[in-house]
């Protein structure tokens, strides 16, 4: 039932990100250790860029996870026959969102009412 004619060739990309992301958020795990306070050590200024530093990748490690989320989704959608449809409306995502992000879940017009 799918509308979307190359959904193979967007499942592969879907596939290739989450293993991207999955390498990313394994590799990233390391870095969450602690920010060390000891003033006789670190410096006050090399402690405000390392817990800035730390807040950053904290950032970066949410979104990439939110997207991995996103991506599973999508992946679920193919599976269930629902991929390229507006999950909120059911109408079809026009192709070059698809292309653009082929884990969009909506159609232009519910993007534009959820970013309302």
């Amino acid at each position: 039932m799918s509308a979307v004619p190359d959904v193979e060739r967007y499942r592969l990309r879907l596939e290739q990100r989450q293993a991207q992301l999955q390498r990313l958020l394994c590799a990233d795990e390391p870095r969450e250790q602690s920010v060390e306070l000891d003033q006789g050590k670190v410096g006050r200024l090399s402690r405000m860029d390392a817990l800035q530093q730390q807040a950053m990748a904290d950032a970066y490690r949410g979104r990439a996870q939110s997207e991995l989320v996103r991506v599973r989704l999508a992946l679920k959608r193919i599976e269930e026959g629902d991929y390229g449809y507006c999950v909120e409306c059911g109408e079809a995502i026009a192709a070059g969102r698809l292309e653009f992000d082929p884990a969009n879940p909506l159609c232009i017009g519910c993007a534009n009412k959820a970013s309302s």
